[in-house]
Order: structure tokens, then C-alpha cells, then sequence
């Protein structure tokens, strides 16, 4: 499900990133994957798959039942079903690209040496070491 970037994709990215910071963390609104795949449409002007599962589920375990209900038993089962198979190594990541952290705990966005995803806390960083797969966007 890889797509070209748009034009001017840089400033989408950083558009996406401020409205995240400055929205709460809600499940199945704005959590960890509705941002990182809303991003990834963002900067490519694809398909939403974050429809799949946006206003579906109000907690975790709830965010569990509908993932497996789609077939994935793990968020990573859902980045290689959704965006095929990962990048060799996550040190080829680049910016803009989709990761999921160690333990399979979380989506994110690379914006160059770190990685933001969406937390109960709220926009989290995270360096690019402690992100186990990554996904060209």
C-alpha cells in the first residue's frame, strides 16, 4: 500500500504533528494509529485505512477486540498487512516514514533521529533506536 509523497509533503508532515500535539489523546480518534496512518495519508494522498477502525473502539482492551477482529493479532501484524513488509533495518528510515516502537507497544512518525507517535500522555518522542520496524511512506 506504498504511495508517492505529494508535493510539499514536508509542511503536511509538520501540520500534522502541531494538530497532534494539540489535541488530547482519545482512543480511536487520536491515537497512536489513527495518527501515524492519518499522516500517511496526509503525505500521500491515499487511501484512509484508519477508517477501518476510527470511532470503533473507547479503550485499549476495546482497540484489541476490533484489531482482531480485522484479522491482526498484533499492531505489527497491522503495519505488514496494511503497508507490506518493513525496511530492512529502521536505520534506513527516513522522515515521514511510519515505525512501531520496541514490543510492538505503539505507531509513530519519523521526523529525522526520533520518532513521535500518540500516548496517553500525548505526543510522545522516542529516538529511532528504540523503534523496532519501519515502513516507507
Amino acid at each position: 500500500m506504498r504511495g508517492a509523497r505529494i508535493e510539499h509533503w514536508e509542511r503536511h508532515l509538520a501540520e500534522a504533528v502541531a494538530a497532534a500535539q494539540a489535541r488530547p489523546f482519545a482512543w480511536s480518534q487520536n491515537d497512536c494509529p489513527i495518527f501515524a496512518f492519518e499522516t500517511r495519508q496526509l503525505l500521500t494522498g491515499g487511501t484512509d485505512v484508519a477508517a477501518l477502525w476510527r470511532g470503533r473502539y473507547r479503550t485499549a482492551r476495546g482497540g484489541l477486540r476490533v484489531m482482531r477482529r480485522l484479522g491482526w493479532d498484533t499492531l505489527e501484524e497491522m503495519g505488514r498487512a496494511l503497508l507490506g513488509p518493513p525496511l530492512a533495518s529502521v536505520h534506513l528510515v527516513q522522515r515521514g516514514d511510519l515505525v512501531l516502537a520496541k514490543g510492538g507497544t505503539g505507531f509513530g512518525v519519523c521526523l529525522g533521529a526520533r520518532a513521535v507517535g500518540m500516548a496517553p500522555e500525548g505526543l510522545v518522542s522516542l529516538p529511532i533506536s528504540a523503534c523496532a520496524l519501519a515502513w516507507r511512506v
